[in-house]
């Protein structure tokens, strides 16, 4: 059973104060001594790198559409192992969830599978009376989500507050905190949220500091941990969450045997599909590609830095798990890849943003499309799509994909259900997978002769590229969902 104090920060909508509130909070019991675990409900990359300079832990998601209720309980037994209380960012309004599927996804329902009190933050910049039966009206919706306690966020004067505390007063929901108006928790936005924590590393301390010293001195922590104690065990049978164990059996480092790799599982918990023999562009007919050398364990190089910052904590544990050295490295600076790279992951983040610096860094773009045409296997999610392009906004990339990409004022956005239609690095073709794009640019053509992703929503559509041993595609996935992908991916790299 899972007995980590714990806490659900939800609101009645986007824009209330979640992360404000969350982080500080973060940050306020830390400030104290605690081991704080941070997570978030959802899909959304940025707010976790707030929670993680609260915290000094990684921030990890909570995403019951991509990895399945069931998967819930344990990615956060996992995250919060040791820790003295676990704080758990909610996502939009906390009934909102995946668009038609009733609660799934939602705040709401995340709370439910932690068994987790929810504390909601109301922006009551624009109310007084009215805030007890907004208030009532949430703590009603679902009996079995325990709203225990309010925090009042943007809050005028000592007047105002004492308006809100009277007509609290009859709703039957404490009040645990009040936040004033403060401009320096403000954080910076743009086109996809949040500017992120590695772009503004100094500011971002500060905002995270104030965020902290606001909630202390508005919030009643001692209360707040009280009713975090509160939560009981989960009902789940919430075995932490193991990488190790999820991978299973590998091959790959000469330490650990066991049978060749499978693909990754269907999302409908069936049968897997056969995996059949590897593509013919596999590294077994690819010139130039040769196995690493028995029982060592193949370099992979994820991307990072600014311009790569999407990335779920999970993966690079999963491929340490299937016997990979995992190492980093930042496009914008480094020159070179890691020596001894066989494979490559490049997730999310924003290369529109660092565009000139990416194309300016020709040595690296260089050592990608060597990479690449060796037939190791290179992972690319959304940015990482468009650094392997031709070009983006009109600037030279690595010049992998016969593509070319651009900025667009459309915003994609939305969970996406997918199957693979070829055979790659990262699953066999027949494979099915729940995904996510959020992105602001479009890459033309969107799919190559052999694509990626067949998708079923919100439309029927082909989108992706494989080729030798590429697997690139606007589509995030989150691998604790399907360890299989790790295993296959450094099985490939491995030779």
């Amino acid at each position: 059973m899972v007995m980590i104090p714990r806490l659900v920060i939800a609101a009645p909508a986007s824009g209330s104060g979640k992360t404000t509130v969350a982080t500080g909070l973060m940050a306020a019991f830390a400030q104290r001594g605690l081991a704080v675990s941070p997570h978030k409900v959802g899909p959304d990359y940025i707010d976790p790198g707030y929670h993680s300079l609260a915290t000094g832990r990684a921030g990890r998601n909570l995403d019951a559409y991509m990895c399945g209720p069931e998967l819930i309980a344990p990615l956060f037994a996992h995250g919060a192992r040791g820790c003295d209380l676990a704080i758990v960012e909610g996502v939009m309004g906390l009934y909102d969830g995946a668009s038609g599927q009733g609660e799934l996804a939602s705040t709401a329902h995340v709370a439910k599978l932690l068994r987790a009190p929810v504390v909601l933050v109301v922006d009551a910049s624009s109310q007084s009376r009215s805030v007890a039966a907004l208030v009532h009206g949430f703590a009603s919706w679902d009996p079995e989500v325990r709203i225990s306690g309010v925090i009042l966020n943007k809050v005028g004067s000592d007047r105002h507050e004492m308006l809100l505390r009277d007509a609290l007063d009859e709703s039957g929901v404490p009040v645990m905190g009040v936040l004033r108006r403060a401009e320096q928790v403000a954080t910076p936005s743009r086109h996809l949220g949040l500017v992120p924590v590695a772009e503004r590393r100094g500011d971002a301390m500060a905002a995270v500091a104030a965020m902290g010293a606001q909630v202390a001195g508005g919030c009643d922590l001692e209360a707040l941990m009280r009713l975090a104690r509160s939560a009981p065990g989960t009902p789940v049978a919430a075995e932490a969450w193991d990488p190790v164990a999820a991978v299973g059996p590998v091959r790959v480092g000469g330490a650990r045997g066991g049978p060749a790799p499978l693909p990754a599982p269907s999302l409908d918990r069936g049968s897997a599909p056969d995996p059949g023999p590897r593509s013919p562009d596999g590294p077994e007919s690819t010139p130039g590609w040769a196995a690493s050398p028995q029982g060592v364990a193949p370099v992979v190089a994820v991307a990072g830095g600014p311009a790569f910052t999407f990335s779920y904590a999970e993966h690079s544990e999963l491929l340490a798990a299937a016997g990979a050295d995992v190492v980093t490295f930042d496009p914008l600076r480094d020159e070179a890849l890691p020596e001894g790279t066989r494979g490559l992951v490049i997730g999310g983040g924003f290369p529109e943003v660092y565009a000139p610096e990416l194309s300016a860094n020709e040595p690296l773009r260089k050592a990608v499309a060597d990479l690449a045409a060796t037939g190791a296997p290179v992972a690319a999610e959304c940015a990482g799509l468009l650094y392997l392009s031709r070009s983006l906004d009109g600037l030279p990339m690595c010049g992998v994909l016969d593509a070319e990409g651009r900025m667009s004022e459309r915003l994609t956005l939305g969970y996406r259900e997918a199957v693979a239609i070829t055979d790659s690095p990262l699953a066999a073709a027949g494979t099915r997978l729940r995904g996510h794009e959020f992105h602001r640019t479009v890459l033309e053509p969107g799919a190559g002769a052999a694509p990626a992703w067949g998708m079923h929503l919100p439309e029927r559509r082909v989108e992706g590229f494989v080729q030798q041993g590429i697997h690139a595609s606007y589509l995030h996935t989150h691998w604790a969902s399907a360890p299989g992908i790790a295993r296959r991916f450094v099985e490939w790299a491995a030779g």
